[in-house]
């Protein structure tokens, strides 16, 4: 993943000139990439594409064009994306203290090895992705796949050193695939129309219509008070679309 950042000289000292545009340092630069070690968590990445016979999962790709339209929401002082952003940030939260705990849970298992150390495989030939994301929540989620992925080495080796039944390891999959396919799916039902506080505030037709598709914004999230802890800072000047036609997907059951 390469960003571009702009950056700003420090002011000149006094009785000095001011530095030229060719005197400044350049853009930064940085990289991010995802290591998996299982099939299961690459599953993730991608998610899988709406069918007859299937429904569509969101994987990280499709949660991040997702966030991505809430983000530019959020900037544009749109109280709906602040709204969702808050719920992102809460379900993220969630799935990751759920995947801690089911992490924790094996800890006994492997303690009653005694003398016996069990390493966590890893595979000898991982999967490396390129991470190309604009805000702190797709990289979180990034992380959460990660998360997944460590766990699903730790229960694959603890059931094939007997620790775990096949049942119960499955169980442990498919219950951990649930809960961050869940958090993927947090972004859903946000739109970007283009409505800003003023116009919840004057309700001009625009807050209407945003009012009738996604319901009525909390009142300390309208008045701005409540905001999530990575939003961005909120430009004034009006943006256009950033996505003309967003990514609209039904959320799976949590039984799925």
């Amino acid at each position: 993943m390469i960003q571009s950042l702009s950056t700003e000289s420090a002011s000149p000292s006094s009785g000095t000139n001011p530095a030229q545009p060719e005197d400044r340092p350049g853009v930064l630069r940085g990289g991010a990439v995802l290591t998996l070690q299982t099939h299961l968590a690459q599953r993730l990445v991608k998610g899988r594409g709406y069918s007859a016979e299937k429904p569509a999962i969101i994987g990280l790709i499709g949660f991040a064009n997702l966030v991505r339209s809430v983000w530019h929401g959020a900037r544009a002082d749109d109280p709906y994306a602040d709204w969702w952003m808050l719920r992102i940030h809460d379900a993220l939260d969630h799935a990751e203290q759920e995947l801690s705990s089911m992490e924790r849970a094996l800890a006994p298992r492997y303690e009653a090895m005694g003398a016996l150390e069990v390493a966590s495989p890893v595979s000898v030939k991982p999967v490396r992705v390129t991470l190309n994301f604009s805000n702190p929540y797709a990289f979180r989620a990034a992380r959460l796949v990660g998360v997944f992925d460590a766990l699903a080495c730790k229960v694959l080796s603890a059931r094939h050193v007997g620790l775990l039944t096949r049942e119960e390891a499955e169980r442990s999959l498919q219950q951990g695939g649930r809960v961050l396919r869940r958090a993927l799916q947090s972004p859903i039902g946000y739109r970007f129309m283009g409505v800003t506080r003023r116009d919840l505030e004057q309700a001009t037709a625009k807050a209407v219509q945003a009012m009738e598709s996604m319901g009525e914004v909390p009142g300390e999230v309208l008045a701005g008070t409540r905001r999530a802890a990575h939003a961005p800072a909120i430009v004034n000047e009006p943006r256009a679309n950033p996505v003309t036609d967003p990514i609209r997907l039904r959320a799976l059951p949590n039984s799925a």
